[in-house]
């Protein structure tokens, strides 16, 4: 039976660097154990998996199309109980998608369904430093309860910030009440694994905490994960038989949105090859974006693009299936012209 099994969270507005940081733990695991990792994704195709180190002893799940905090509460509770029964970890991670409330999160993993199989250690937020001269994320209520339900706050990209923004970043993050247990400086997303076994301090509670709630409560699992779980078949991805095999020259496109954000994602056939030059320049210049992140094929190798607002990063990348990019925007953008761009941009 599985019992008691340590749990974190990692969690922080969009583009704060959680993905990176989850690499840098991983690089971190003692060979000895086993980790099961759920991604959460706002957009409809998912990107993060990609981006993961693929090791031994890392069993990763990818949840895309909403947040697993309210809207996908129930496929969380079965995919994660299906993830639990398969690997039998020694600890689990979740990364909720940024625009998630913690709140709704951590009702599920204290609900009727997991209260005895996992212990709920620190939750760690990332704060860029950055953040505090862009006052429309400064008021989003997500944004403010990820930090007020954190044990532990680290500071990222100080090595991109001024001086002055990471001081004051640290001295509002060290007045917080109640105080948080620790506030670090950090970079590329590197803290010491230690700081997961932290203990949660259940004093903490959200400013809005209704801001995740969708109406519906976490579904019980009966008796921990026990035989009605284990006779329950995997989870399976929406009916979209075409998501992951799309034509040469035709991608899959999907979309999505809630109050606060607009999602499109295409899926490319892994022969689809762009121009690298031009795919950047287009990229570069799109304007109205909150978060892209993409895997092109550029001729023999693969480059992985990430941008928030207008910073943007490019890195090879190991993946070596599609071709697949992920935008999300305050305000619907014009998706097909920018389908139209990119398809313009693929080598013949």
């Amino acid at each position: 039976m599985l019992s008691n099994i340590p749990t974190n969270i990692i969690t922080g507005f969009l583009g704060v660097g959680k993905t990176t940081a989850l690499n840098q733990l991983i690089k971190q695991k003692p060979e000895n154990e086993t980790w099961a990792i759920v991604v959460n994704e706002f957009g409809q195709i998912g990107i993060d998996q990609s981006v993961l180190t693929d090791q031994t002893g890392i069993q990763i799940k990818e949840i895309a199309g909403g947040c697993i905090c309210c809207a996908l509460g129930p496929a969380l509770t079965i995919s994660l109980a299906m993830l639990l029964r398969r690997t039998r970890p020694d600890r689990v991670i979740i990364e909720p998608t940024g625009l998630g409330h913690p709140e709704g999160l951590i009702d599920i993993l204290q609900s009727e369904s997991f209260r005895e199989v996992l212990t709920l250690r620190s939750i760690i937020c990332l704060l860029d430093p950055r953040v505090l001269e862009q006052p429309e994320v400064l008021r989003h209520q997500t944004f403010i309860d990820q930090l007020n339900l954190a044990d532990i706050i680290a500071l990222n990209k100080c090595d991109l910030a001024t001086t002055a923004q990471v001081n004051e970043a640290q001295t509002l993050s060290e007045n917080m009440f109640p105080p948080k247990q620790k506030v670090i400086q950090i970079i590329q997303g590197e803290f010491p694994i230690q700081l997961l076994d932290h203990t949660r301090n259940t004093a903490l509670s959200a400013h809005y905490p209704d801001a995740h709630s969708n109406g519906s409560d976490p579904q019980p699992l009966p008796q921990q994960l026990s035989k009605q779980a284990s006779k329950q078949s995997p989870p399976q991805p929406p009916v979209l038989p075409a998501l992951f095999l799309p034509e040469p020259g035709k991608p899959i496109k999907r979309t999505g949105a809630n109050q606060e954000a607009f999602s499109c994602g295409w899926v490319f056939h892994p022969d689809d090859q762009f121009d690298h030059d031009s795919l950047l320049a287009y990229l570069n210049s799109l304007t109205q974006i909150w978060r892209l992140k993409g895997v092109f094929r550029i001729g023999h190798s693969r480059v992985f693009y990430n941008r928030v607002l207008d910073e943007t990063t490019t890195q090879p990348i190991a993946w070596r299936r599609d071709s697949r990019l992920e935008i999300i925007s305050q305000t619907p953008l014009a998706w097909h012209e920018i389908e139209t761009a990119l398809l313009s941009m693929i080598k013949k």
